[in-house]
């Protein structure tokens, strides 16, 4: 692995870099398939990225669905068959009054991740607008059908799920937008349309995440692959750098994921 890689990614990076490479040396010292937590997309890319760089080891990705947006990498020989049971996966529904109550994406999320366990072992939170399912890490999924019994003030049930994964309502919109730079104060202005103030306003607020991190720098650099969330907004995710203009500004594809669909 070249010395270098490091210089191509975040400095707050080098930790999961450092992860990755050590699963890499693995699976090429033992022969055998490494299965990763639940990635987020930047968090892929920095694995497809590295394992790209090596003549003999693979990776695939699976979250228990094509469009999933986290999922679990396996890293392995370039010789291994990978079958679909090797992502170790669960797919959990949660029951509720249907009738007569709601569920809301922050409410469920707000449960799932205070339960007691890592964000790492969760997948997506999938919805319909009426049935809700998440995915999981195999091995726990006993641990969230005997803890979760309320979301909110809705008093629910979780189950294995005995049907196909739902199809979930999902309306992003992909946009093609310029900018100055790569500032994070700067695409959130540019995508919602809304003035540095109210830019720095929010960002101030915490209620803004890279990568599901709170994030209070307005500076902080955005790159490829990260995911945006602001809160009463939406989401936002940084498809391509297609390069800059003749004006010397940023030329970027985003998905943009409408705040009703959450």
């Amino acid at each position: 692995m070249r010395k270098d890689i490091y210089q191509h990614f975040r400095k707050e990076e080098i930790g999961f870099i450092d992860e990755v490479l050590t699963d890499i040396y693995k699976v090429k010292q033992e022969y055998c398939p490494i299965l990763t937590h639940f990635l987020d997309p930047r968090q892929q890319y920095i694995v497809e990225t590295l394992v790209a760089s090596e003549n003999d080891v693979k990776v695939a990705f699976s979250g228990g669905y094509i469009e999933s947006e986290r999922k679990r990498a396996l890293i392995y020989p370039e010789y291994y068959t990978v079958q679909d049971d090797d992502f170790e996966l669960a797919v959990l529904q949660i029951k509720y009054p249907q009738k007569f109550a709601q569920l809301h994406h922050r409410h469920v999320l707000g449960t799932l991740v205070n339960s007691g366990l890592e964000r790492f072992v969760l997948g997506d939170i999938i919805t319909d607008g009426t049935t809700w399912q998440f995915v999981v890490e195999k091995q726990l999924a006993s641990y969230y059908i005997n803890q979760v019994q309320q979301i909110g003030k809705v008093k629910v049930r979780i189950e294995l799920s005995n049907q196909a994964i739902i199809k979930p309502v999902v309306e992003y919109e992909e946009a093609f937008i310029t900018a100055n730079s790569m500032r994070l104060d700067t695409l959130i202005a540019n995508v919602y349309n809304i003035s540095r103030q109210r830019t720095k306003e929010l960002i101030n607020a915490k209620v803004v995440t890279l990568n599901w991190m709170t994030i209070d720098k307005l500076d902080y650099e955005v790159a490829e692959h990260d995911i945006i969330s602001v809160r009463g907004f939406g989401r936002i995710a940084v498809k391509e750098v297609l390069g800059k203009t003749k004006k010397d500004k940023f030329k970027i594809l985003v998905a943009v994921l409408n705040k009703k669909a959450r």
